[in-house]
């Protein structure tokens, strides 16, 4: 199994950046009569072509080794649960605080990562992830009544699935590709983002002609088709070079440039205590990227 840590990390800096456009052009889709159920459908058939045609032009063989499908069945159920809940949520509560409760998985990932091989957490990591969490608590607190339960659970089962995306996606990336893997996952989640699209829009797509979607709605799909299906194979390539443990706290670049984005294009402000909730988060992430870093170093 590879392992370049630069090239890794810097495969995941890109991948957040790009991953950071997808809340604000969905949210921009949504405003323009794009669900974000079908932007999830339209996402995922566009990267599994695009990621097909890229893997048989550069001569890569389309098969999946026995070893490999219990990991690539956790990967495809990550992948589809998160496709649909963390979209979904932004129709319930504003992008910040969707974006604050889902970039929890890294923290999550600090602690469960140790169990998966096979030793403790350690006091440091415990204590970053009660600082993140503690970080959420204020976030959500003092406005839990306001706020729709539907965006918070959404968001929350999307971050518990994005843990185990990374780790799967580090379990099957010797027996795959990066461009057969984001390939074959997405044509295997396929027919489910197309049922569930069908189902909420009552048997309708509105994003076929006659849909009565906008010029700006379909710029806003294809924008979300494009950063999400090179971000996957990014993200991909990043853990397919080290573990999911040491480039998983650089995501944390996603949510600045998602939160700088829905600012930006769509005029979102987060209450006072969600910024301090949000800071604490991020200062938990940061924490988690030095610690990495630095253990990286230790054991190099």
């Amino acid at each position: 199994m590879l392992k370049r840590t630069g090239f890794a990390i810097a495969c995941a800096l890109i991948a957040a950046a790009l991953y950071g456009c997808v809340l604000s052009l969905t949210k921009i889709g949504l405003n323009n009569g794009v669900p974000p159920v079908e932007v999830t459908f339209f996402r995922t058939s566009l990267i599994a072509v695009v990621l097909a045609i890229a893997a048989v032009i550069t001569g890569e063989r389309f098969s999946l080794p026995r070893a490999a499908w219990p990991s690539f069945a956790i990967q495809a159920l990550a992948t589809v649960t998160i496709s649909v809940a963390y979209l979904a949520s932004i129709a319930f509560i504003s992008i910040g605080l969707a974006v604050i409760i889902f970039f929890t998985f890294p923290v999550m990932i600090l602690l469960v990562a140790p169990l998966v091989e096979g030793h403790r957490p350690g006091p440091v990591r415990i204590a970053i992830a009660f600082v993140a969490f503690a970080g959420l608590a204020v976030a959500i607190g003092p406005s839990l009544e306001k706020l729709d339960p539907r965006g918070l659970g959404l968001a929350a089962l999307a971050a518990i699935a994005t843990v185990a995306q990374f780790l799967s996606g580090r379990a099957v990336s010797p027996h795959l590709r990066p461009l057969v893997l984001g390939s074959l996952v997405h044509a295997a989640i396929w027919p489910i983002t197309l049922v569930i699209a069908t189902w909420v829009g009552g048997g309708n797509l509105s994003l076929f002609p006659g849909g009565g979607v906008p010029v700006l709605g379909y710029l806003a799909l294809l924008g979300v088709g494009a950063a999400y299906s090179l971000a996957y194979f990014v993200h991909m390539t990043s853990l397919r070079n080290a573990p999911a443990s040491t480039v998983a706290p650089f995501y944390n670049l996603e949510p600045i440039v998602t939160t700088g984005l829905a600012a930006l294009l769509l005029g979102e402000v987060l209450a006072l205590h969600q910024y301090a909730g949000g800071g604490m988060v991020l200062a938990a992430l940061i924490a988690s990227s030095l610690y990495d870093l630095q253990k990286a170093r230790a054991d190099a």
